[in-house]
């Protein structure tokens, strides 16, 4: 039987970290002097007493390390404990939340989804608008170490591929890893610090800035107002449309940059497929609304960028209503909302370098058609890609077919209509935030669907955040025998 110890151990430990960064949203209550501070206060209280509590109990079993049962579990455990006690200050709150509503708020902000139940966001407390941020920010830098640890050694839809940029084997993993994860850290608070004093330059307040640098670099979305980052349109819609792309791109290379090798992001293929394919959007939506609405093409430039590198990185803000821009505009969204960012950064969806496998595949079958006797080798920025790679690609592309049909189905039988019900599955899934439609579309929010809806939105964030599989493998009964 699974010695489920050391999992504990860990899971107590970031939950009793989770309470102490509570502490930030309760100094802004105080600041703010509204009375609030005292849910910070209780919430962190009980999150730390538990988290210290779990962690002790569970630290004689910690050993060496983890064995591949033991991360598995890990990985989709904090993912699910975490969000439970990042929901109490919702309940607790202003915002008062009903359990369902807090833990998907919770949930939605640790995975960097972006979507969100709560409407008034421009009269909440600082503490709570500060705490939505929080909760991004420490999603978005949790996930980069998942992505660029963990998932490799599972052989996670394609993600094994990156083990050689500085992970070895999960035997090897330190001190190795915490070094590099120790500099990715660092690059993160760098680029949310920068990210915040251009928002304070370009007139936001110091609380604005502070709170969309933190939802900005995580690829999160979620902002201290209704009107989403509508209220700042202008010039710090392309300050966000840089920080958005700094933050879908691999952290791994920053790492690479900041140790000597300066050609090492622009080397990368999957950094160039990426920004390339923004270009290329911009350019045929700024055309688009030029043609057929009366924008000024400095304004449909800036639309378009900003808002498609908000969905393609997967941050959900939204600057304008674009349901409003016809059903060309709306198809398009929708569709770059599956294609992500880079792999091992903030950014969600199935990643662009998934897409460069299934295209580098297709490419060798045709050749392998037209010249039978040929060999020909899938090949990845040079290098060839193995067969358990691509195996795991292809598994990743069906599971998340099949997971986007059976959500979308499901949904569809809590009587949502279609459109609801097949963007809020790709928009959980793909972990975009809005979806669309005009109750959860980018002026609307999820606030209105039933609970049953709201839990399996829940379970799909997860799900995609985790790469589908890490998730899945828990519900087989040879995963529980082994």
């Amino acid at each position: 039987m699974m010695d489920l110890r050391p999992v504990g151990y860990v899971i107590g430990l970031l939950v009793a970290i989770l309470g102490a960064t509570m502490a930030l949203p309760m100094l802004a209550d105080i600041i703010e002097g509204r009375g609030e501070w005292t849910v910070f206060f209780e919430s962190g209280i009980i999150t730390i007493l538990t988290g210290t509590v779990l962690a002790m109990s569970c630290a004689n079993g910690v050993g060496e390390g983890l064995t591949i049962r033991q991360t598995f579990l890990l990985t989709t455990s904090v993912w699910i404990a975490l969000p439970l006690f990042g929901a109490i200050p919702f309940i607790f709150g202003a915002t008062e939340l009903r359990f369902v509503d807090a833990y998907f708020e919770a949930m939605s902000g640790l995975t960097t989804t972006g979507s969100t139940v709560i409407s008034g966001l421009d009269d909440l407390p600082r503490g709570l608008l500060l705490w939505r941020g929080i909760l991004q920010w420490l999603g978005g830098i949790g996930i980069i170490v998942v992505a660029m640890v963990f998932l490799p050694e599972l052989k996670v839809g394609g993600m094994q591929i990156f083990r050689s940029e500085g992970f070895e084997t999960m035997g090897k993993i330190l001190p190795r890893a915490q070094e590099i994860a120790g500099q990715i850290s660092l690059i993160y608070v760098f680029l949310t610090f920068v990210c915040g004093l251009v928002y304070a330059g370009l007139g936001m307040s110091f609380f604005d800035a502070l709170v969309h640098a933190l939802t900005t670099i995580s690829t999160g979305g979620f902002s201290n107002y209704d009107a989403s980052f509508g209220t700042f349109s202008g010039p710090a819609e392309y300050a966000a449309s840089v920080f958005m792309i700094l933050a879908a791109l691999p952290f791994v290379r920053y790492v690479q940059f900041v140790n000597g090798r300066t050609t090492s992001l622009w080397e990368d293929s999957q950094i160039r497929v990426f920004l390339a394919t923004i270009a290329v959007l911009v350019v045929v939506m700024a055309v688009f609304l030029t043609s057929v609405f009366p924008h000024h093409w400095e304004q449909a430039v800036r639309e378009s960028l900003f808002n498609i590198t908000s969905i393609i990185s997967g941050t959900g803000y939204a600057s304008v209503d674009y349901m409003a821009w016809g059903s060309f505009p709306i198809m398009m969204f929708f569709m770059i909302g599956l294609i992500g960012g880079c792999a091992g950064s903030t950014a969600c969806s199935i990643k662009v370098f998934r897409y460069q496998l299934l295209f580098a595949s297709i490419k060798a079958q045709i050749q392998r058609i037209r010249s039978p006797h040929g060999v020909f080798i899938p090949k990845y920025d040079g290098r060839p890609i193995s067969r358990d790679v691509l195996t795991s690609v292809m598994s990743f592309f069906m599971f998340f077919a099949l997971s986007l049909g059976g959500l979308s189905w499901a949904l569809a039988l809590t009587g949502l209509d279609f459109i609801t019900a097949v963007s809020g599955a790709a928009t959980a899934l793909a972990n975009v935030g809005p979806g669309l439609g005009d109750q959860i579309g980018p002026a609307g929010n999820f606030a209105g669907l039933n609970d049953t809806a709201k839990w399996l939105l829940t379970f799909g964030m997860l799900t995609g955040r985790l790469e589908l599989m890490a998730v899945y493998v828990l519900f087989t009964i040879r995963f529980w025998r082994g």
